[in-house]
């Protein structure tokens, strides 16, 4: 033991844990870019939109987006029970849809999902788990006009929310988060799995696109 003490101070080694880690950094493409081994586990709250920084590691990026989408259900859940509104959790309400959930939703359905429908086997069952996912989305969509008009109607009014528009709200947290139990518990282990390196590439060059950001730069080992 004393000898393997001496030999630490004599010549540092490499944890073993950035080893392990290593590989999360491989889905980076570009040098100054790479996210640090300790950054997985120092994720936010959810209570701010994802960071951008992110966007190297997409899957990632999307698993924090879902973080952010079950912190404001927590804030629709908090609006749907108090006695009187809170505007700024109203105001912060309104504009997560416009600010972010759209963007989050077309990152899923025009690059994720068809992504894993190419590369998931029969075994993996993923069309059946997609569809439902889908069901959930589109129906927490149905009801965001809805909500979206009660909430700014309340703003400009003063008013408190309805029991019925309590209800609207509660009804659409819960659509967002069966969605999430989905993709959180499968689809992202599954995609971590079957997605290539080019896969991921493409996928975090559209996402930042869609952000109106430029893509990283190639390098000689994103071949």
């Amino acid at each position: 033991m004393g000898r393997c003490v001496e030999g630490v101070r004599g010549k540092p080694r490499q944890p073993v844990e950035h080893h392990r880690r290593k590989s999360c950094a491989d889905l980076n493409h570009s040098k100054g870019r790479v996210m640090q081994p300790s950054e997985p586990l120092l994720r936010g709250s959810g209570e701010k939109p994802t960071s951008l920084g992110l966007l190297a590691n997409p899957l990632d990026f999307i698993s924090e987006d879902h973080l952010r989408e079950r912190q404001v259900c927590a804030v629709i859940d908090g609006l749907a029970t108090a006695h009187a509104l809170n505007r700024q959790e109203a105001t912060t309400v309104l504009r997560f849809p416009n600010e972010e959930l759209n963007v989050h939703l077309r990152d899923e359905a025009e690059d994720l999902f068809p992504l894993l429908a190419r590369r998931c086997t029969d075994e993996d069952a993923i069309e059946g788990v997609i569809d439902r996912i889908r069901a959930d989305q589109d129906e927490a969509m149905r009801l965001l006009p809805q909500l979206r008009a009660m909430l700014a109607g309340c703003l400009d009014s003063g008013e408190d929310l309805t029991t019925a528009e309590r209800a609207v709200l509660s009804r659409f947290a819960g659509h967002v988060r069966r969605h999430l139990v989905a993709e959180n518990a499968i689809l992202l282990p599954i995609a971590r799995v079957r997605l290539t390196r080019a896969d991921l590439r493409n996928l975090s060059k559209h996402m930042r696109s869609r952000r109106g950001l430029p893509d990283f730069p190639e390098t000689t080992d994103a071949e």
